[in-house]
């Protein structure tokens, strides 16, 4: 049996027009440390940025199976801005919190590693000086599992 593609941009696409039908605000979360991610650093916190991406706020929004691509402004000035699917942690309404986070999906997961082409938009964060590794494990630097809520 053939095995089956992502779910996650059908969902996010299903979420983006239910919210927009409801005229909420969608806003996504995105883990701005996944290689190809391609948003302004300025703005991310704690490894994130929580983006608007509603039509009045976005040009050019293209939601493919692969990535959201969009131009936007950050502080006045012009950007295009990238999102593979696997840095999309979640979408949610502005106004109620309605929404999603996504799972973690297999396809997603090799996406994650540290390439070694050095072409990754972001660099990978490094590893606490404190973090203890056992002998024989690599240090590696961690993914936060965690959701900030932006208000």
């Amino acid at each position: 049996m053939k095995p089956m593609t992502p779910n996650r941009p059908y969902l996010l696409q299903a979420y983006y027009d239910w919210l927009m039908d409801n005229e909420l605000t969608p806003h996504v979360v995105v883990d701005a440390y996944v290689p190809g991610t391609q948003v302004p650093q300025q703005y991310v916190k704690d490894g994130q940025i929580v983006l608007n991406i509603t039509a009045s706020a976005v040009g050019n929004l293209q939601i493919g199976h692969d990535a959201i691509e969009f131009s936007a402004r950050f502080g006045g000035v012009p950007q295009q801005v990238i999102l593979p699917m696997a840095s999309i942690v979640a979408i949610y309404a502005r106004e109620n919190g309605a929404g999603t986070v996504f799972d973690q999906e297999e396809a997603y997961q090799l996406e994650l590693e540290p390439e070694e082409t050095g072409l990754s938009v972001v660099e990978q964060k490094p590893a606490p000086a404190s973090a203890s590794t056992s002998e024989g494990d690599e240090a590696k630097p961690k993914r936060r599992g965690h959701l900030t809520v932006v208000k």
